[in-house]
């Protein structure tokens, strides 16, 4: 990591949250605070092509959770929108992949992004409900996840200690037709940070309406994205300017 990225790492960290768990080693989770920002780049998987970059900035942190708004620069990556994050970095609103197409959802229950501590071989398997706030159309989403292990990477950003963990999504998006949605997220999670630093999505599904006889379904492929940390920006407010 560059001595760069370092500084900026030492004013994030500082203070972070040591959260107890019930087997293994406690975790130190970052708190978040108002005014951080974390700048990631947006690749295409299937070419490499860069498609922008998408701006999180946190707009309020509490005791446990934050929110924080999410500002794309390429109409091509979709709109903005506000995402709220627990303290572990698990998403109590946030998009999921529709059929190729970003929902914003509620969940009742935190979707498990992590599970704490973050093991190697550790795995997770829970059901949440999802619910559209614009159409009040609930989804029963389904989240395998597993700890795959530890790797050293390099991000734009800088190189980083992380931890990697994959998510199949079972998105419950049944529509006519349209089976749901099946969806693959690897994380790089750098817990000198608190956060991903890299993270990848993709997905398919089947069109029963579009099956060939004696050939079976094919698979329709959605978007592959890579995303990239740039940069980060810690709050002000976590160096205060000092008063006479």
């Amino acid at each position: 990591m560059s001595s760069y990225s370092k500084r900026l790492l030492a004013s994030v960290v500082t203070g972070a949250v040591i959260l107890a768990a019930a087997t293994g080693p406690a975790v130190a989770v970052t708190p978040a605070a108002a005014g951080d920002t974390y700048v990631y780049r947006v690749s295409n998987g299937y070419n490499n092509e860069v498609r922008g970059q998408i701006r999180y900035q946190v707009e309020k942190a509490d005791a446990d959770r934050s929110v924080m708004s999410v500002t794309p620069d390429n109409p091509g990556l979709g709109q903005g929108y506000t995402a709220v994050y627990t303290l572990e970095g698990n998403w109590l609103r946030h998009p999921l992949t529709n059929h190729d197409q970003p929902v914003e959802y509620e969940f009742a229950q935190a979707y498990p992004v992590y599970v704490f501590p973050l093991d190697p071989g550790k795995s997770w398997s829970a059901r949440v409900k999802a619910t559209n706030p614009l159409t009040s159309k609930i989804s029963s989403v389904r989240v395998d996840g597993t700890v795959l292990g530890a790797e050293r990477i390099r991000v734009p950003a800088g190189e980083f200690d992380t931890i990697r963990v994959r998510r199949l999504v079972y998105a419950g998006d049944w529509d006519g037709f349209r089976r749901e949605t099946h969806i693959i997220e690897i994380d790089w999670y750098a817990p000198a940070l608190g956060r991903v630093v890299r993270s990848e999505s993709k997905s398919e599904w089947q069109d029963l309406s579009r099956c060939g006889r004696g050939a079976g379904c094919q698979w329709f492929r959605g978007d592959w994205n890579i995303y990239e940390l740039v940069a980060v920006s810690p709050s002000p407010l976590r160096h205060p300017a000092a008063t006479p």
